[in-house]
């Protein structure tokens, strides 16, 4: 045993000196991470500055003291990988997001935000493909095909509302962040899909056949993407309600419930769906059933831990773009035609706001069409607000441009390293730029906003268990109105169809989902449950 020993003892100080490099470029990380937070707290009241946009100039900082130190060598501790950003970083935002989404705004306006997410993102694509297929071509940057030029639409089609969402308070403005909120996560998942379908597809024998292929695909991957999600969130749910972990331990119920979330986004990337609208729905199902069937301490604990996974992860990617957007490696393969870089950056900055402008404005204003009361409508204002939200670019774009024009974090092609600087310029000039007057134009446009809608309080509160699907509003209307249609009638459906959907989904939800899932109200009492610390009763009797 002794050699054995004498050994390992041995190889220690080689093993030490070869990770030492890793362990250093991980403790200035986390360090740097650290210095995010504490700036971003104390610039929380600033007019100009936001966490975003902080953690991305300590990456541009750091990055030049790295370049100075290493004279010029590297910017960066850490290697970017596409596998990094979209198997350890992106599910925990996701999740995170269909977590604690106010489910009633969402599912209320559902329709209009697909139609700005699915559709407009579309639309959005198509506009910047058109115009780099028209500029690009009198550009000396290189030979780009027409798969190039719809993947460099899918990039930039991708938007990054962070900015927006930082200012933007979903009790004082809940029609307008659950719109700037849906469009984005939708938004991202759309684009990530597009992308995938074209770098999937031959389009040297482009037809009307190979396009309506496209389509189908695209749609079918929305959907089973969707139900994956929702099944995933469903299984969690019935198994914690059935085994009920927590009277043993809370520790495993709040495992399950991260791990079942982390195994719903690995299964759509393993059947090749998509993982960002899968975790979405997976932690929108998870929040309506699978959080109530567990402890209460188990309750504040993930909800917590979900919010704070989701928000290193955000500052995390924004702090190496900050540090990448220095990579001395492309912009050396530039530096011959400095112009031709600016302009390129130039080109794909006015496609993406005008390619924002094709869709925000026309599809409002159908929306407004299809909307009878007044409050619902999208006025011009909360129009020019998501419109600017979308402006920003962000790490998907980021990660889907580094996924197209590199291999294995090289660029060996001219024009490959022309769009990779110029989407790492569009998206810190967009994000410091736009994101330091999304303040400022937010006080300007909404100056005075009440916050008169608390029944979109997802508390324990007897309104929100009695109508959880239909706001408050129309509930006070349909009580004391009679003239108002019920949502169980035809008239109802035809004048308010989206009432009458949450109506029949609430009697469903009630009578089949419920008693079989859990949730709110639907999960019994039982003897020595953590969650229960009064005696049965004093329930009864409250």
């Amino acid at each position: 045993m002794t050699p054995l020993l004498d050994s390992l003892v041995s190889k220690m100080p080689s093993l030490s000196a070869s990770d030492h490099a890793s362990v250093v470029s991980l403790n200035l990380f986390v360090a740097l991470l650290c210095a995010c937070i504490v700036l971003g707290h104390l610039l929380e009241e600033n007019r100009w500055m936001n966490e975003s946009i902080t953690a991305l100039l300590i990456g541009l900082a750091t990055g030049v003291v790295i370049l100075l130190i290493s004279n010029g060598k590297s910017s960066h501790l850490l290697v970017f990988s596409e596998d990094l950003f979209f198997i350890y970083l992106l599910p925990p935002i996701i999740f995170n997001a269909g977590f604690q989404v106010k489910k009633k705004q969402f599912f209320r306006n559902f329709v209009t935000i697909m139609l700005f997410g699915a559709i407009g993102t579309v639309v959005s694509c198509t506009v910047i493909t058109l115009g780099v297929t028209q500029f690009f071509k009198k550009l000396d940057i290189g030979t780009f095909d027409l798969g190039d030029y719809l993947a460099i639409g899918a990039i930039f089609a991708a938007t990054d509302s962070v900015c927006t969402l930082q200012v933007l308070n979903q009790d004082e403005t809940p029609l307008l962040y659950s719109l700037v909120f849906g469009e984005g996560v939708v938004n991202d998942a759309t684009s990530v899909v597009v992308f995938n379908a074209i770098q999937s597809f031959d389009l040297t024998h482009l037809n009307h056949e190979a396009a309506f292929r496209l389509l189908g695909n695209f749609f079918y991957l929305f959907l089973l993407s969707t139900l994956l999600g929702v099944a995933t969130g469903l299984i969690s749910a019935y198994v914690i309600k059935k085994l009920y972990f927590g009277r043993h331990s809370t520790d495993r119920e709040v495992a399950l419930m991260m791990l079942m979330a982390y195994l719903s986004y690995m299964l759509a990337e393993l059947f090749d769906l998509s993982g960002i609208l899968t975790v979405f729905f997976c932690g929108i199902v998870m929040s309506h059933y699978t959080w109530h069937n567990v402890t209460e301490s188990s309750r504040i604990t993930t909800k917590h831990a979900f919010a704070t996974l989701s928000f290193l992860a955000e500052t995390f990617i924004f702090l190496y773009v900050g540090m990448d957007a220095l990579d001395i490696d492309k912009w050396r393969s530039v530096s011959d035609s400095p112009g031709t870089s600016v302009a390129v950056s130039s080109i794909l900055i006015g496609l993406l706001m005008l390619g924002r402008a094709a869709f925000v404005f026309p599809l409002s204003f159908l929306s407004n069409l299809a909307k009878k009361n007044q409050s619902e409508k999208i006025d011009f204002k909360m129009q020019v607000v998501i419109w600017w939200s979308g402006l920003m670019r962000g790490a998907v774009s980021m990660a889907l441009a580094y996924n197209k024009f590199t291999r294995a974090g090289k660029t060996d092609l001219r024009g490959n390293a022309i769009m990779i600087t110029s989407t790492i310029t569009v998206c810190l000039f967009s994000t410091v730029v736009f994101g330091m007057l999304t303040k400022p134009l937010i006080r300007f446009l909404l100056p005075h906003q009440k916050a008169t809608t608390s029944f979109l309080s997802d508390g324990n509160t007897p309104k929100s268990i009695q109508i959880p699907l239909i706001d408050q509003d129309s509930f006070i209307e349909f009580a004391g109105n009679h003239n108002v249609p019920r949502p169980d009638s035809i008239r109802g459906f035809l004048t308010r169809p989206t009432r009458t959907v949450h109506y029949y989904w609430r009697q469903f939800d009630d009578s089949f989902m419920r008693p079989v899932f859990g949730g709110r109200g639907f999960v019994p009492f039982v003897p020595g449950s953590p969650t229960e610390r009064e005696p049965p009763t004093d329930l009864s009797r409250a």
